[in-house]
């Protein structure tokens, strides 16, 4: 699947990069910016392909190269509320709602849709335990569902908001039992999930240890009072102070 072989080119399976590796901007003294989501990686996102395959026309051809956020007639109530509370365009969103209402005719995604979802972009893996993970991020009251306001919402802040936006929701993702502080087990966990979902063949080939040696360089940095638990506010500093960290925010297109 050509999906699967884009994501085993570029990703380490961790959503914050190798803190010993050198960023180039460093390497070139350039200074590092953000990242810019295009409209190619913005269709590369699992969760948007997903929805738009299901937007899209019977018979039509919805491959990465033909495939278009177009408009729809089917418009979502308060849908104007929703341009304002994202960085998605009237016409993104119209689209997006109308596969999401072909998906979901309830109006809700429950967590099976989700491991379904992942399953399929990641065959070579087993993604049952971060589709797990990630629903309960977006799931953000807990309640077994997700709504498309909020489903859109999350999309936005993950794939256009700003690093500190992103920063924010990934402390939420790592944080397993929302108690406002990650553990090295949490982070231990979401990163084997990670790992586990990019199978044995990704490149380069990813050891047994290499999930725990991440754990532990992290914490390492960003635990700067050493009582065992980061907190949001280490969270957010020491990321925002590593370059190589903030380049690697990217990484979030694919595994998202």
């Amino acid at each position: 699947m050509q999906r699967a072989k884009e994501v085993m080119k570029v990703s380490d399976g961790s959503l914050l990069g190798d803190p010993r590796h050198t960023p180039l901007s460093k390497k070139e003294g350039v200074k590092w910016q953000r990242p810019r989501l295009t409209r190619q990686a913005l269709l590369r996102c699992c969760l948007v392909k997903w929805i738009l395959s299901s937007a899209a026309p019977q018979g039509s051809d919805s491959s990465d190269s033909e495939l278009e956020l177009s408009t729809v007639r089917h418009q979502p109530e308060g849908l104007d509320q929703l341009q304002a509370q994202t960085k998605f365009t009237k016409k993104e969103l119209q689209s997006l709602y109308r596969g999401f209402k072909n998906e979901c005719p309830t109006g809700l995604v429950d967590e099976d849709t989700f491991k379904l979802i992942y399953s399929q972009f990641f065959p070579q893996g087993d993604a049952t335990t971060y589709a797990h993970f990630l629903f309960n991020a977006f799931d953000a009251d807990g309640n077994g569902a997700i709504r498309f306001e909020d489903f859109v919402v999350g999309l936005s802040i993950l794939l256009r908001g700003t690093v500190h936006e992103k920063l924010k929701w990934a402390f939420n993702l790592y944080d397993i039992n929302k108690d406002g502080y990650i553990t090295k087990e949490e982070m231990l966990a979401i990163m084997k999930s990670i790992y586990d979902m990019m199978g044995r063949h990704t490149y380069p080939i990813l050891r047994e240890d290499a999930p725990l040696e991440h754990v532990e360089r992290f914490f390492q940095k960003m635990d700067r009072n050493r009582d065992g638990v980061v907190t949001i506010d280490e969270f957010l500093e020491t990321c925002q102070k590593d370059e190589n960290i903030m380049s690697s925010m990217q990484l979030f297109e694919n595994v998202i």
